[in-house]
């Protein structure tokens, strides 16, 4: 894997996670990701194929009964976010080095005290040097809303709210994990729009989403990585205008195809699930590909990758 400019590589992650009568839940399998700095990573799939338990497992925050494997190796100082204490993940890592936007992250925020008072006592906590209007001014956030309790702010206001908390300790690795859920098209596009100017300033940014659509966009205005993930694993990489324009795997056709502008039309069948995950290939069922091999391993072709023979590749 190529880590020129890495600030987070991600190699070989297992989630695995237990439950009552023996029932094991694979909810990441065999991961390989590195987020590098400058660039906006797009992590795209179903809902329900174990994107968002990244975000869990790379801040320290998965539950008891969460098994994990591989490495998550943080630039340059080494740290291996799997193995770290969590005094080490809550001292250096979590706020400092790695800034989290939650899906719906105005719910994140103290309902009893205004913004501006969260977002100056979030500096304050992480040692930073910036004050709460120049945050709300990186996350697009009016100056007015520092004012407002969070129950008084619009869902699109309360996620730039969110963003400018996750900004506070000056991170250079964003996590962002499904935030532009719930917003209409509008915000979508602004939200996304704000990811990457954050990742042309320089930052690592992992944006998590099942809207295509959005990342096509970004994709068409400047450089955005694509990562495609189906029941666990990852399928296919690369730059996303290069895997929007030419899928190679069946399923990034599918989720491509049904895109407004292409043909519409949605992948057939639905997923496994992660309880129960087949042998091979989890997409086989729903594939149909002539010449199928069955195999799960994800190849690197150059700047690409694909867990399946390239379609229409040199």
């Amino acid at each position: 894997m190529n880590t020129a400019g890495a600030a987070l590589e991600i190699a070989g992650l297992d989630v695995r996670f237990r439950l009552r009568r023996g029932r094991v839940v694979r909810a990441a399998t065999d991961v390989d990701l590195t987020l590098h700095r400058g660039r906006l990573l797009a992590l795209v799939g179903e809902s329900g194929c174990g994107k968002s338990v990244l975000t869990e497992a790379l801040t320290g925050l998965l539950p008891g009964n969460a098994e994990t494997r591989g490495r998550a190796v943080l630039h340059p100082e080494g740290t291996d976010l799997l193995t770290a204490p969590e005094t080490v993940l809550r001292d250096e890592v979590r706020g400092r080095r790695i800034g989290l936007v939650g899906q719906s992250a105005g719910t994140f925020l103290t309902p009893t005290r205004t913004v501006g008072a969260q977002l100056r006592e979030a500096v304050h906590h992480l040692g930073g040097r910036v004050s709460a209007a120049e945050l709300a001014e990186r996350a697009a956030l009016p100056v007015a809303a520092l004012d407002d309790y969070p129950h008084e702010l619009s869902g699109g206001t309360a996620q730039r709210a969110g963003l400018a908390a996750a900004l506070a300790g000056d991170p250079d690795v964003l996590l962002a994990d499904e935030p532009t859920a719930g917003l209409d098209r509008p915000l979508v596009d602004r939200t996304t729009d704000l990811l990457a100017d954050l990742a042309r300033d320089g930052r690592a940014v992992l944006l998590i989403t099942h809207d295509l659509r959005a990342v096509q966009r970004i994709a068409a205005t400047g450089p955005v990585d694509l990562a495609v993930m189906y029941a666990s694993r990852i399928v296919e990489t690369g730059p996303a205008a290069a895997v929007f324009d030419r899928p190679w795997h069946p399923y990034t056709a599918g989720l491509v195809g049904a895109l407004p502008g292409e043909r519409f039309v949605p992948v057939p069948g639905h997923p496994p699930e992660l309880s129960d995950l087949p042998s091979g290939c989890p997409f086989r069922p729903r594939c149909g590909r002539a010449g199928c091999t069955d195999d799960p391993t994800l190849v690197a072709h150059g700047d690409r990758a694909v867990a399946c023979a390239p379609v229409g590749a040199s």
